[in-house]
């Protein structure tokens, strides 16, 4: 596939995206326009939208990749997605009515009402450091992929391509913020879920399949298993372990993160939310059946034609992330290494044009309390937003090179196992706020708690098999990192006759 072809994909693509923003933008740039689109947005354009921000880039390489990795994995993914599904359903029931009843802008602001300011900063410093290190993983692992087969051709330094796809994220991001990020994440949405049903169509020509074969040829394959119910204690892909980590991943890494539900908030009323999140829920757990029947159908094709898995350089383990580029970009023709470039790319930028949005309100909202209405009027308001939106994307920038001087995939592993134990705390923060009545909390000390509880956890989960008789955790570690952190809390809390509103 050649580079230059690709490139000029490229160019033309965020082409389109700067033109969608400066129309989107053109009436008005304020700061309410940016963290909350004015409250206007219509519900279904961000159902839509939102699926491109929940599936990330590495979503779309590694969830395929995964179905045939030496572990067995197959499609046991789709039980956490089942999870997934109830956790959303959870979040449209139970949190977002209690956002809007407070009218929120930053969903951290809850905390400071109903436990106190130190409380407050700990939940939101937990947002940003957690959804820093995630998205900077995640851009990482798709720069490779467009410097191994776009931009090494043209000897540009890898430095140069991160800081080249941040300075374009942030060129159609930084005047209309979530207005402009509602209508091109829902441009890339659609960009991804066409992509996915082309990628199918095209390996499925390759190997001379029609669709109703295709699917036959999946079923009977060895990569199609997708309940696990055998060998509870050491198996880490155990129905039961991926759906209830499913749930509470989603509860917290969604319904407790700024990101994705600030496009929640953009809607005039719950009803409107409840809507989105409901069509959603549907989409989501749809889409996730083609990303693992991609998988399968690439692990057929490889080994009709005979290609390997790359190993990593560091662990000797296959590479299973790079089985999909590979496949597209050197063994298939121009039209389908296109349109996978244009998963990718959809895929990869409405996951960190939506963090960087995130990162932005949350910073703005949380800590220079920019929405309180002395500071929304202030004359240099908007001029102070430019400047975190700039510093967020140079944070973002120097993580991705502190990653790569790593060069291995593992880091990649540890930097997201660190981003998904920071949200335990969050997990127990809100739990007590929600169902602990007439009890407060020693506000100085939650910080402690929340720094302490993920070290416990990772102690407990790495001698799992020692303490619990061979017991191995999977996603649903998340749910002893939440207990401890609420079991710390009710340590350090006090009884109040204040009868807590929320």
């Amino acid at each position: 596939m050649s580079p230059t072809v690709l490139l000029c994909f490229l160019i033309g693509y965020f082409t389109l995206l700067i033109i969608i923003a400066f129309a989107t933008s053109k009436k008005s740039s304020d700061n309410s326009t940016f963290f909350l689109a004015n409250k206007n947005s219509k519900w279904y354009l961000v159902a839509f939208g939102m699926i491109g921000t929940a599936l990330s880039g590495v979503t779309f390489i590694s969830v395929p990749g995964e179905v045939g990795a030496p572990a067995g994995n197959q499609f046991q993914y789709f039980q956490f997605v089942l999870g997934n599904a109830v956790g959303f359903i959870i979040i449209a029931t139970v949190l977002l009515p209690l956002y809007y009843r407070m009218n929120l802008t930053s969903i951290y602001s809850y905390i400071e009402q109903r436990l106190g300011h130190y409380s407050y900063k700990t939940a939101a410093s937990i947002f940003l450091l957690s959804r820093t290190l995630g998205s900077a993983a995640r851009l990482y692992l798709v720069v490779l992929v467009l410097q191994r087969f776009i931009f090494d051709s043209y000897g540009v330094p890898f430095w140069a391509t991160v800081l080249i796809s941040l300075g374009l994220i942030w060129s159609y991001t930084f005047k209309g913020g979530l207005k402009t990020i509602i209508i091109t994440d829902t441009l890339q949405t659609f960009f991804l879920v066409l992509s996915v049903f082309l990628t199918i169509y095209f390996v499925c020509s390759s190997l001379d399949l029609n669709i109703p074969q295709a699917f036959e040829t999946i079923k009977s394959s060895s990569y199609s298993k997708i309940f696990f119910l055998d060998d509870f204690v050491s198996s880490k892909f155990h129905l039961s372990k991926q759906f209830i980590g499913g749930i509470f991943v989603t509860i917290a890494m969604t319904g407790l993160d700024q990101d994705l539900m600030q496009k929640n908030l953009s809607m005039k009323t719950i009803a409107e939310a409840k809507k989105n999140m409901f069509t959603f829920t549907g989409i989501f757990v749809i889409l996730n059946i083609f990303f693992l029947s991609v998988g399968a159908l690439l692990y057929i094709f490889a080994s009709k034609n005979g290609i390997e898995i790359p190993l990593d350089q560091v662990t000797g383990k296959p590479r299973t992330d790079i089985l999909f580029p590979l496949i597209a970009l050197n063994h298939l023709t121009t039209v389908p290494a296109i349109v996978f470039m244009l998963g990718l790319t959809a895929a990869t930028f409405a996951t960190t044009d939506s963090a960087l949005t995130a990162l932005t309100t949350s910073f703005c909202v949380d800590f220079l309390g920019m929405n309180k209405k002395e500071n929304l009027e202030k004359k240099d308001a908007v001029k102070k937003r430019h400047m975190v939106h700039i510093g967020f994307s140079l944070l973002m920038f120097l993580v991705i090179l502190i990653i790569n001087a790593f060069n291995s995939s593992s880091v990649v592993s540890l930097i997201f196992t660190i981003a998904s134990y920071t949200y335990g705390p969050l997990l127990g923060l809100y739990s007590f706020g929600l169902f602990v009545k007439n009890r407060g909390l020693h506000d100085k000390l939650v910080p402690i708690v929340c720094i302490v509880a993920p070290i416990l956890c990772y102690l407990f989960a790495t001698n799992s098999k020692d303490l619990l008789g061979g017991y191995v955790f999977s996603v649903e570690l998340i749910l002893v990192n939440g207990l401890i952190t609420f079991i710390g809390l009710l340590l350090i809390s006090k009884k109040t006759d204040q009868q807590t509103k929320f």
